[in-house]
Formats: C-alpha cells, structure tokens, sequence
C-alpha cells in the first residue's frame, strides 16, 4: 500500500480533498458529542468531590472546575461559532484530543497507587470518532502516550507503572487499527456520497438543459420562469418568443449541420446577452429565485423564449431585444450571413403568476411580427395584437 493510500485511509489525496467540507462537519458534529459527554462526566466528579462521595475528595473540586469551565466553554465555541469549528476544524480536533488526554494524564498522575483507566478510554474514543489523517493521528495519539509513560514512571511505582505501560500497549495497538478500519469505512461513505451526488447533478443538468443551444428545456424553462414570478412579484418582466426566420431554407440550402449551428449560434448569443454564461449549471438547484434574473430557453426546433427581469419599463426591454437581434443579424458562421428572427413581446404585470397565460400573448405578438414582414419586434397589448412598436 502507498503512503499516500495509507494516510488517507486507502484513499488517495484528491479523494480525500474532494470530501473534505463532509469530513469537516463530521468532525465537528463528534468533536461537539465528545465533549457534551466529557462537560457532564467531570461536572459529576465536581459533584462528587463537594460532597466527598466515591473516594472523590474535596482537595480536587478546583481541578475538576477548571475543567467543567473549559469543556463548557470549548462547547460554546462550537455551537455559536459553527462556520469557524468547521473551517478550523484541525483546531477544534487537536484542542479537543489536548483537553481530553491532558485530563486523562492529570487524573493517572493524581492517583499514582492505581492504573490508568480514563487515559485508556480517551484513546479508545479519540481513535473510533475522530478522523484527519493516519499519520497525524497516530502521532498525536504516540505523542502523548509518550506523555503519559513519562508521568506514569515519574509519579507511580514501578509496578504500576510497567501495568500501565502493558495496557497501554494494547490499547494504542488496538485504538490505531480500529481507527484506519473505522475512518476509511466513513471516508467511504463520504466518495461514495459525493459520488452519487455527482451523477444526480449531472443527472439534473441533462434533464433540464437543452444540449444543443445549451439554454434551459422547455419543462425547466417554464418551473422557473414561474418561481421568479412568484418570488419577485414586484419587478417589471417581459415574457419574449423568438421564433428564427428561414430556419427550413437554412436547412434546405447548407444542409442541417448550419441549422444546427444557427441553433447553437442563438443559444451562446442570448446566453452571453442575458450573461448567463458565467451561471454555474452544476449549482442549479442552489439558485435563488429571490435574486435570480434573466432565464433563456429553446422550446423545440428553431423556437425560443426569455424572461427579462428587472429592466425598467418597455423602452428598456424593447432596447435590449433590438441588440439582442442586432447581434443575430451580424452573425457570420460559414455560408450563413446573418441570422434573423422575429420577436414576440407581452409585459408581464404586478402580481401575474402564469406562465402560459403570457406565453399565449406572447406568441400573438409573434404571429404579429411574421405577419408585418420579419424580423421584427412586436408588443402584445389588448385588441392591437399585432401592431408593430
């Protein structure tokens, strides 16, 4: 086996990083569980030493306060600063293992006619919860075991000293192994997560992208349009149909590899009108409606439809499209000289939840644009459907 593959618990480094928010939060969330158990068993001993119960004597009640105060602040730290405890994580983990352990070593010290118990156990739980990387937490653990020893044979007889050297022994060996076993069965589940996660991601760009404009189908342009409708009541929206001009000649004519390319032509320049390119497709689900503008998608064949969110009145929007379809016009892919399209507009009132009542306005305003001549913009408005703007 590989250092690498080794350190990360059988997996190698990019795997390892590529979980490591996963990791991060694990720990926490054990870091926290640990030391809520640690906060209540010395607030016992507290107990116990105040009342001189189970040969706890009052002469240690401070240093099992001191320690009740610092579990009880460590896990303050932990609840209310969240998004620190997991960023500094590697902190949180070795302030956690110092506390934990330096308690076991005091209390050994503090009873040198009896083995070590608490230390063992420490080990035992530090090894089963926590995960980093083998190496640095078999250092840690070898490091203060060494600790440990040194105090046992400093402050204990011999014999109690060699025991507790023999049970250590054991528990380190047994703690190092069941921790590579545990933390690469975790680190497992978290590839394996991440893994999935993946696959339904690129599941969902599929399923919600077209993949030859690389603008949104028309089952997810229609879901979202609708979200931003309803999440952003207030703003002023137009609904626009764009239907290409001459699509079947261009097909006829240069064959349909140049109508596909016309099609993809049209989706880049509306994605980078709308700047929807710099758009992560992969954090799709991430959007927020509350914020989220512009949104594009390809109906079928030569068929496409915005949503214009946030312009400020119809000057605007018509503004807007007009560059939009100055931009197709100028374009200049092989034999195809520029591409044409007419336009169909409906202004989307305050309050107007429905997509489709729009998208049928929408397309009488088109129908209007083929009808004065092409390559047009067209309006809708009430009894004038058609009227060129």
């Amino acid at each position: 086996m590989q250092f690498k593959s080794f350190d990360y618990y059988g997996y190698d480094k990019d795997s390892y990083k590529s979980v490591r928010s996963m990791v991060a939060s694990a720990n926490r969330h054990q870091i926290l569980l640990l030391n809520l158990w640690f906060s209540i068993m010395v607030l016992c001993y507290v107990v116990f030493s105040g009342m001189n119960l189970f040969g706890v004597t009052q002469e240690r009640i401070i240093f099992y306060t001191i320690y009740f105060f610092l579990s009880v602040l460590f896990t303050s730290v932990l609840v209310i600063f969240k998004k620190f405890s997991e960023k500094y994580d590697y902190i949180m983990l070795y302030t956690s293992i110092a506390i934990l352990l330096s308690y076991g070593i005091l209390v050994s010290v503090a009873h040198p006619y009896m083995p070590a118990v608490i230390y063992m156990i420490f080990i035992t739980l530090i090894s089963l919860m926590y995960i980093h990387t083998m190496w640095r937490i078999g250092f840690v653990i070898l490091l203060s075991s060494g600790i440990f020893l040194y105090c046992s044979y400093r402050y204990k007889t011999f014999s109690i000293a060699y025991n507790d050297t023999y049970n250590l022994v054991v528990v380190v060996t047994l703690a190092l192994g069941l921790h590579y076993m545990f933390q690469k069965n975790r680190l497992s589940q978290f590839v394996l997560y991440k893994q999935n996660l993946r696959i339904q991601n690129e599941l969902e760009i599929k399923s919600s992208f077209d993949s030859l404009s690389g603008l949104l189908n028309r089952g997810s342009f229609f879901s979202i349009a609708e979200k931003i409708l309803i999440k952003q009541p207030d703003k002023y929206k137009v609904l626009c149909l764009f239907d290409l001009d001459g699509f079947k000649q261009i097909n006829d004519t240069y064959g349909h590899q140049m109508g596909d390319k016309a099609i993809q032509v049209t989706g880049k320049t509306l994605l980078k009108s709308l700047k929807l390119d710099k758009y992560d497709k992969s954090l799709m689900s991430k959007w927020d409606f509350k914020t989220h503008g512009d949104v594009a998608g390809r109906l079928g064949g030569d068929e496409f439809i915005i949503l214009l969110n946030g312009l400020k009145d119809r000057e605007g929007a018509l503004s807007f499209l007009e560059e939009i379809l100055k931009s197709l016009n100028s374009v200049n892919v092989g034999e195809l000289s520029g591409i044409q399209a007419s336009l169909g507009v409906t202004e989307i009132k305050s309050g107007e939840f429905d997509v489709d009542t729009a998208y049928t306005r929408a397309d009488a305003a088109l129908y209007e644009s083929k009808r004065a001549g092409k390559n047009q913009i067209h309006f809708f408005e009430d009894g004038l459907s058609g009227d060129e703007k």
